[in-house]
């Protein structure tokens, strides 16, 4: 009976140390997680970089119309390898033309409103008279000299429509990764000065954060700005891409 008693207790005070080990763990756990909460400090930085565009962007169109599908389609396709023939020609590579849609749409002639005093026509459901086909194309320009050429040559070649015109940097990351590079600089010396400033001592960098505006894409002008309605030898003014990158920086403080 004693031997029993003593067991008993024994496992008690076990299963209460084991409790208490375990509450005392959570407890320095939790002050240490306040603690590394708490004692930070974030500092915000701004890079900005600017480039002038390296490629142009054309979006052209090609429309053909016939009584037939299969004419509609044969002329387009006509009039496509002449322009992709003079693209060539003026030193355009294949991987820079391409294209971004191709439609087949049908053409209806409407039954007329009913005339006084005459019979109207037994159907009254359009008919199909021809077919449009319209394909379009996307075209990099890396030579501007070329440019406004290129954009006069295109409508002379058999291009119904020149429907934007677009400048952006190839490799935007570039630009990305230099206006990062200022950003954390700039973080950088702000955590620097605030340290001098009021005597703390700043540890590891625990977190970052990071956005960007003004990413370096196309940008476009309307066919009617580029030339679109006949007038010869436009002119393109490319401008410069801006983009902008903000970063946060967050430190332990020892």
């Amino acid at each position: 009976m004693i031997k029993l008693q003593r067991t008993i207790l024994y496992w008690s005070v076990s299963a209460l140390v084991v409790i208490f080990a375990v509450f005392l763990l959570v407890s320095i756990n939790q002050k240490l997680d306040t603690a590394t909460t708490t004692n930070t400090v974030s500092f915000s930085g701004e890079g900005k970089v600017s480039a002038k565009p390296d490629i142009a962007m054309i979006e052209f169109s090609i429309v053909t119309e016939a009584v037939t599908s299969k004419a509609a389609q044969d002329d387009n396709s006509n009039k496509s390898q002449k322009v992709t023939d003079f693209l060539k020609k003026q030193g355009i590579e294949d991987k820079d033309v391409k294209t971004t849609s191709y439609n087949i749409y049908p053409k209806y002639s409407y039954p007329g409103p009913v005339i006084y005093n005459q019979m109207p026509e037994r159907s009254g459901e359009p008919k199909i008279i021809g077919y449009q086909t319209t394909q379009s194309f996307q075209v990099k320009v890396r030579d501007f000299d070329k440019l406004s050429g290129i954009v006069d040559g295109l409508v002379s070649e058999g291009v119904n429509n020149v429907n934007n015109l677009g400048f952006s940097v190839e490799d935007p990351e570039k630009l990305k990764s230099e206006a990062r590079a200022k950003a954390v600089a700039d973080a950088k010396k702000k955590a620097n000065e605030l340290k001098n400033q009021i005597g703390i001592r700043l540890g590891k960098i625990i977190n970052f954060s990071e956005g960007f505006s003004g990413y370096p894409g196309p940008y476009y002008m309307e066919a009617k700005s580029v030339g679109g309605g006949g007038v010869s030898g436009p002119s393109f003014p490319t401008g410069e891409n801006e983009i902008t990158v903000n970063i946060t920086l967050t430190y332990q403080i020892k």
